[in-house]
């Protein structure tokens, strides 16, 4: 399996951060982003994983669902 290095992970922030950059984001799409951040960052480190990793992906779950919310409304 391949490892998330440091600069990898730098890269695509910094990636999501400049193709997010023009968008207005909803409020749903921001409280998704927080609570999927909380909750991937604890769950990874209850379960012994990089805590990292698990904020990043919940933020990028949350923000997605909160996204769907949004433009549901």
């Amino acid at each position: 399996m391949k490892r998330i290095t440091i600069k990898t992970l730098l890269a695509a922030g910094i990636a999501a951060v400049l193709a997010s950059g023009c968008a207005q984001v909803g409020p749903s799409t921001k409280k998704g982003a927080l609570i999927g951040a909380g909750t991937g960052a604890v769950v990874s480190g209850v379960t012994g994983h990089n805590v990292l990793t698990g904020a990043a992906v919940g933020t990028a779950v949350g923000a997605g669902i909160g996204y769907l919310d949004d433009e549901t409304r």
